[in-house]
């Protein structure tokens, strides 16, 4: 599951023929990492994380999580735990001991499956911005782009740069990872 599909990807950039097809192909690969950059886990992947937790809790660093596979100790002799014995709150990377009780024993090796499972329409739409505007700002005017066109930046956002437009992190706020986490 891409962010983008080919065909969408052309039908942005008014491309018509199969002439860019590699290229543009190499752009909507790019495109995931800069997006999940900012938003966490798109596109559904298992993670496997060691986690230390005297507590209540384990929090795993990809989220959104939507499953948990296993939970092992690291260390010998520890028992593993059943991934139905536990919750996930994987909104917030979460999990916590059904009956309540601390996860003593570790650190854990955590086994679980991130991302959203489907892309959000404004997910792709916003994808589809940033392709558009790296793909018009590669080639200047060779590509349409004018000194007055819309992609035209003139202020770098804080950590990013000019690689994605304002308009781009504004659509994505709504799906933002919480602090402090990845």
């Amino acid at each position: 599951m891409a962010l983008l599909t080919l065909a969408e990807a052309k039908a942005q950039l008014d491309i018509e023929t199969t002439l860019h097809d590699q290229e543009l192909t190499a752009y909507i690969n790019a495109l995931t990492p800069i997006i999940e950059r900012y938003i966490g886990p798109v596109e559904n992947r298992t993670v496997t994380e060691t986690l230390d937790s005297k507590g209540l809790t384990l929090a795993v660093t990809q989220v959104p999580a939507v499953s948990i596979t296993t939970i092992t100790p690291v260390l010998a002799g520890g028992l593993a735990l059943n991934p139905s014995d536990v919750a996930l709150d994987g909104a917030a990377g979460i999990i916590r001991r059904i009956n309540g009780s601390f996860f003593a024993g570790g650190p854990w090796e955590v086994a679980y499956v991130a991302g959203r499972g489907q892309i959000d329409p404004t997910i792709n739409v916003a994808a589809r911005i940033l392709l558009q505007h790296l793909w018009r700002t590669q080639y200047g005017a060779a590509r349409g782009v004018s000194s007055s066109d819309d992609f035209d930046v003139n202020e770098p956002v804080a950590g990013w740069g000019y690689a994605v437009p304002n308009r781009v992190l504004q659509m994505l706020e709504a799906f933002k990872v919480p602090p402090g986490v990845a």
